[in-house]
């Protein structure tokens, strides 16, 4: 019989990583493959993104809803505890021989944390990163503990892993899956895209937009988001394509402040909730500059050859290629950061694709890790690993 992997998915943006390296698995046959839903992909005012998996011709296998309908740190915390009752009975019933989960948010640590008192191997995509501004970057760390297998996505986060007591075999650079997906994505036209998101993608320039609340700043996020978005009514010829933040503490809050602030400009802006991998894709080849906070103005845009301008502290300590400039929240430091990647030199600079998430092979190197860690279970226990 063939042996089970779990895959567990909980927000738009770990799904569009984790679907092609889930294609290439269940198209190789030698694993059965189980989805398990949870978190934001169950939430209707995010979208009901479970519907982005259904999509890419892919059946969930259980679903697991988390949503406490309150927008505070009690209530992640809340969450955190659903989802670990809810994926340790998913566990119970799908019986998975390892579980492959990518990223660093609270409700992912739960989801390791059940798999580990289950004896159930964990994979873990993305460990090794450092973000200063989210309690993300404690939660990575600690599911880095709890895995078994470790797919970074550069040789200085591989060393981190090690640097946690990790066994060097088990640690492998695989570049990241996001930048593999720009690559190898296929593409609408502009006309496609503008007629499926509504909003005319060809009149330049455009700006993709995304922010999140910084989970460890000692600002309120909805004060921060205030300044960032009077920065961007400084550009009232700057087009934007706004998408919803994740549902981290204040993020209810933030999602009210962008509906209202482009149904305010809806001449020149439009919110979509969640693109999806080919709809975002598609975006980034259309657009000027990508504005916000989110990883993947780190990771993945500086492959699609346009500048990033990353706000605040979310984001700090990742890697990050020439084409990102990192500034503070306040007005005008973001406004002169975005007048900074419209200018011919960064446009030009952004153009060169310099990205140190780079591999060509990053799908198959994902692949062939699994299988071969999966085929050679069952696993003895864990030792730490103490640098030379």
């Amino acid at each position: 019989m063939k042996k089970r992997l779990c895959v567990v998915t909980s927000t738009r943006a770990d799904w569009g990583l984790l679907s092609p390296v889930c294609r290439a698995l269940r198209d190789r046959g030698l694993l059965r493959i189980d989805i398990v839903a949870t978190n934001m992909h169950l939430i209707e005012r995010y979208g009901n993104t479970y519907r982005e998996i259904e999509a890419d011709g892919f059946d969930i296998a259980c679903r697991v809803p988390t949503d406490v309908g309150s927008d505070d740190d009690a209530s992640r915390a809340l969450v955190m505890a659903k989802t670990m009752e809810g994926m340790t009975k998913a566990f119970d019933s799908l019986r998975p021989d390892a579980v492959l989960l990518l990223g660093d948010r609270y409700e992912m640590l739960a989801v390791a944390s059940a798999a580990a008192v289950m004896h159930i191997p964990v994979i873990h995509i993305a460990g090794g990163e450092v973000t200063v501004g989210a309690l993300d970057d404690a939660f990575r760390h600690a599911i880095t503990k709890l895995s078994s297998l470790h797919l970074t996505a550069t040789e200085d986060y591989r060393r981190r892993v090690l640097q946690l007591g990790e066994q060097p075999d088990t640690v492998i650079n695989t570049g990241a899956i996001g930048v593999w997906n720009a690559f190898n994505t296929p593409l609408m036209s502009p006309g496609q895209l503008s007629e499926s998101i509504g909003f005319d993608v060809t009149k330049g320039p455009l700006a993709v937009v995304t922010y999140h609340p910084a989970t460890n700043d000692v600002v309120a996020p909805e004060a921060r988001l205030g300044q960032f978005l009077d920065a961007l009514d400084r550009y009232p010829s700057l087009r934007l394509v706004v998408t919803a933040p994740n549902n981290d503490a204040g993020g209810e809050r933030l999602l009210a402040m962008l509906e209202d602030y482009v149904s305010a400009r809806h001449d020149r802006a439009v919110f979509v909730r969640s693109l999806g991998m080919v709809r975002y894709h598609s975006l980034l080849r259309c657009a000027s500059l990508v504005i916000g906070n989110s990883s993947s103005g780190i990771v993945e845009v500086p492959s699609a050859g346009i500048p990033t301008v990353d706000v605040g502290i979310r984001q700090q300590g990742r890697i990050s290629a020439p084409s990102v400039i990192h500034c503070a929240e306040d007005t005008d430091s973001v406004a002169e950061a975005i007048a900074n990647a419209l200018s011919p030199e960064m446009q030009a600079l952004a153009t060169e694709r310099v990205n140190p998430y780079f591999k060509p092979d990053t799908c198959a190197l994902m692949v062939e890790a699994v299988e071969t860690f999966v085929s050679r279970l069952p696993l003895p226990p864990k030792h730490f690993y103490d640098l030379k």
